[in-house]
C-alpha cells in the first residue's frame, strides 16, 4: 500500500473534503505495515473498498418558522460500512455540517465501532441546521421534516442513528416520534431515547463516563492515577458533563470548560452545583459559557481562547474536531502535562498530535476514548431487542468492561519496542482488522 498515492486519488475524487482525508491518512498511515503483511488484504481492494462509503442520501429539509416563513436545510446520511452490524453513528445538526465532516465522522466511526467488540458498523448523519434560538416548536417541526426522508433508509436492523451536536435528548424524541408515525411500529431504532419509552440508563454520560475510564488504565500503565490530579476540560455538553461527573467521582479536579465564546476557568474546581449548572447552560440553547463566571464567583471566564494554556496533568478535549493546534500542544507539554485523552472526535490537529508523542506524553484518539457513547447505545439496541431494561449499575459494569478491553487492544497492538504506547496505531490496527476480515469473508460485495 502506497500511502500518498491513495490520498492523491482519494483528493481527485473527494476534492476539497479536508476533514475526510486527514481521517482517512491518519489511518492508513498506521495500518500500513499490517496491510502490507498481509497481501490478501490488497487482493481483496480492502482500502478501495472501506474509504468509500456503501452510500450517501443526501436531501432537502423544507420546514416553517413560528413566523410562517418556509426554510430550507440540506440533511444527510452516510453509510459507511455494514461489514460487523447495522450502520450505527450519529445524527448532528450544526451550520457547520457538509459532506467532509459527516464522512470524516462516518469512517472514524467504522473503526470506533470495532473496538467495542459489539455488532455494529459506521456511519454519520446530520443537517446544516442550527438549533440555536429556535423555538422547541420549531425544532419539532425540523426533525420531522429531516424524518419525513431519513426514515426511508433506516431500521433496527440495517441502521441505527443517535445523537451528536445538535441533537439530543429533545430532538431524539421528535424525531422517534416522527419515524414511529410513519412505520406504525415501536422498535429501537433511534438510540439514545428518553428512559421512560426505551432509552438506556447511564447513555447520557457515557462518552465522558467511558472517556475517564480509557484515562484511568491509561495513567495506570505508567503507575499514577487520576485522584488528585487537574484536569482541562473543553465543551460543556453531555460529553464534557459526563467527564466531569466521574473525573470528580474518583477524586481529580476539573478546573476548566468551555464553548465558543471562550473558557471557565475554576481554580477551585468544577463539582457539585457546578457540575449540574453545566445542564442549565446547555437546555438555554444559548451556546455560551459566560454565564458560569457571572454565577460562581471563584470562575474566570476567558474569551475566545481555548483551555490548553492553563496548567494540568490531564487534558480531555470535549467539544469538536480540530480544536487543539501546534501551539495548544506546546503549552500542554511546557505546563506539565502528562496526558492526552481525546474525548470529541479528532480534537488534536496531526501537528498537536506529533508534538504530544514526541514529547513522550500519553495520548488517546477519540475513536478508542470516545467509544463509550456508543458503546452504551449499542446496550440500549440489546435492551430494546430483549424488551427489558438494565439497572444504571448493570450498563456501568458493561461498560466499564468494554472500555478495559479497548484499552487493553490497543496496549496489544500499539506498544513500541522502546514501551511507548502508541494507542493512535494501536487502535486503527485493532478496529481495521477486524473490518477487513470481516469484509473478506463476506465476499466482493
Amino acid at each position: 500500500m502506497e500511502v500518498n498515492r491513495i490520498i492523491q486519488d482519494l483528493e481527485q475524487r473527494n476534492p476539497g473534503e479536508i476533514e475526510y482525508l486527514q481521517a482517512v491518512r491518519e489511518v492508513l498511515d498506521s495500518i500500513v505495515e499490517v496491510y502490507n503483511r498481509n497481501p490478501h488484504f490488497e487482493k481483496a481492494g480492502i482500502i478501495e473498498r472501506l474509504t468509500e462509503p456503501d452510500r450517501v442520501l443526501t436531501f432537502k429539509v423544507p420546514w416553517v418558522d413560528d413566523e410562517g416563513s418556509v426554510h430550507v436545510n440540506r440533511g444527510y446520511r452516510v453509510q459507511f460500512n455494514n461489514a460487523l452490524g447495522p450502520y450505527k453513528g450519529g445524527l448532528r445538526f450544526h451550520p457547520s455540517v457538509n459532506l467532509s465532516i459527516l464522512k470524516f465522522l462516518g469512517f472514524e466511526q467504522i473503526f470506533k465501532n470495532s473496538l467495542t467488540t459489539l455488532p455494529i458498523g459506521g456511519g454519520k448523519g446530520g443537517a446544516d441546521f442550527q438549533p440555536k434560538g429556535k423555538s422547541n416548536a420549531e425544532i419539532m417541526r425540523f426533525c420531522q421534516a429531516f424524518m419525513l426522508e431519513l426514515w426511508k433508509v433506516i431500521g433496527p436492523e440495517t441502521d441505527v442513528p443517535a445523537g451528536d451536536i445538535g441533537v439530543g435528548a429533545r430532538e431524539i424524541g421528535f424525531l422517534y416520534g416522527m419515524y414511529k408515525k410513519l412505520t406504525n411500529t415501536y422498535t429501537g431504532v433511534l438510540t439514545g431515547k428518553g428512559i421512560n419509552w426505551g432509552g438506556s440508563l447511564i447513555r447520557p454520560e457515557a462518552t465522558g463516563f467511558g472517556a475517564v475510564y480509557f484515562a484511568q488504565n491509561m495513567m495506570a500503565t505508567r503507575g499514577q492515577e487520576l485522584a488528585g490530579k487537574r484536569v482541562a476540560v473543553s465543551g460543556f455538553g453531555n460529553v464534557a458533563w459526563g467527564a466531569a461527573q466521574k473525573l470528580t467521582e474518583l477524586g481529580a479536579k476539573v478546573v476548566t470548560l468551555s464553548g465558543p465564546d471562550g473558557y471557565i476557568y475554576d481554580e477551585e474546581g468544577i463539582s457539585g452545583e457546578k457540575i449540574d449548572y453545566m445542564l442549565e447552560l446547555r437546555a438555554s440553547n444559548e451556546d455560551i459559557v459566560e454565564p458560569f463566571a457571572s454565577k460562581f464567583k471563584s470562575a474566570v471566564f476567558v474569551k475566545d481562547k481555548h483551555p490548553w494554556d492553563v496548567k494540568c496533568d490531564v487534558a480531555m478535549p470535549c467539544a469538536t474536531q480540530n480544536e487543539v493546534n501546534e501551539q495548544d500542544a506546546i503549552n500542554l507539554v511546557n505546563n506539565g502535562c502528562m496526558c492526552v485523552c481525546e474525548v470529541a472526535n479528532m480534537p488534536c490537529m496531526p501537528k498537536a498530535i506529533e508534538i504530544i508523542q514526541n514529547k513522550g506524553l500519553l495520548f488517546a484518539p477519540g475513536k478508542a476514548a470516545n467509544a463509550g457513547g456508543v458503546a452504551v447505545s449499542g446496550l440500549e439496541m440489546a435492551q430494546n431487542a430483549m424488551k427489558l431494561r438494565w439497572p444504571a449499575d448493570e450498563v456501568d459494569k458493561r461498560l466499564h468492561q468494554i472500555m478495559g478491553a479497548i484499552h487493553e487492544s490497543c496496549v496489544t497492538h500499539g506498544t513500541r519496542i522502546d514501551g511507548y504506547i502508541d494507542y493512535v496505531k494501536g487502535a486503527n490496527i485493532a478496529g481495521f482488522l477486524k473490518v477487513a476480515n470481516s469484509m473478506i469473508d463476506h465476499g466482493i460485495i
